[in-house]
């Protein structure tokens, strides 16, 4: 079934093609297993995106599962797809304990709060790194989000008081806690659980794991609409034959 973006999916679409070439973006994992299949796909279709527009990436993990979800989505998409180099096109600084304090940390000094990269190499020997101190050294921020910490402490203790913007995708249980944010325009859209990755890959052209959930999901609902109209049609013949007896 044809997929429509929703107004909010394609402001995230429209954020990541306004950045200037050879962006600095900084992504953050903020979810696991429980959730993997309403966010996953988003975070899959957004590091194409962004690869695909010859952006950097920078990644950090809120929660302990991230570094995972993080490390599974960047192998199959930078280096199974796009073959990029580690260091240079991207990076996975990792999870740090301390939900909206390490928020706060990489708004003073990132260099103070990650020592090390996941790989245990020293940020300053990172080529990627270089010129990176700081929140406010990126030009864009995306929360892929679960709940606590996630995006609403990257709205208030990052992107409000840096500037930098910052798009979101969540489950669709949050959307109602960060729409008055979108409305407000302190978050550039948001990707809204499985609905949304299915939006965002049809707008980037890269149909995954998103569209053919949805298509399973179409499916689904109408198999039960099938079974609501057979049950009222054998449900009128039964009243029908009834009356004649």
């Amino acid at each position: 079934m044809p997929i429509r973006a929703t107004i909010a999916t394609q402001k995230v679409y429209d954020a990541v093609e306004a950045l200037e070439d050879n962006s600095k973006v900084l992504v953050s994992f903020e979810y696991g297993p429980s959730t993997k299949p309403e966010i996953h796909p988003m975070a899959i279709g957004l590091l194409k995106h962004l690869f695909t527009n010859g952006h950097k990436v920078f990644v950090t993990c809120l929660w302990p599962d991230g570094q995972f979800m993080a490390d599974e989505a960047l192998t199959e998409v930078a280096e199974e797809e796009f073959n990029l180099t580690y260091g240079e096109d991207y990076v996975i600084l990792g999870f740090r304990p301390g939900n909206e304090a390490v928020v706060k940390g990489m708004v003073s000094n990132i260099r103070k709060l990650f020592t090390t990269d996941v790989r245990g190499t020293l940020v300053d020997d990172i080529p990627l790194m270089k010129n990176i101190n700081k929140v406010a050294d990126f030009d864009f921020i995306f929360s892929a989000s679960a709940g606590y910490p996630g995006t609403m402490e990257w709205v208030q203790y990052a992107s409000d008081p840096t500037g930098v913007p910052l798009s979101t995708g969540t489950t669709s249980i949050m959307v109602n806690d960060i729409m008055p944010m979108v409305n407000s325009g302190q978050v550039q859209g948001i990707l809204a659980g499985m609905p949304g990755a299915a939006e965002y890959e049809a707008l980037i052209g890269s149909p995954g794991i998103g569209t053919s959930g949805m298509d399973a999901q179409s499916i689904a609902h109408l198999v039960i609409v099938l079974f609501i109209i057979f049950g009222n049609i054998a449900y009128f013949i039964e009243v029908q034959r009834s009356k004649k007896y």
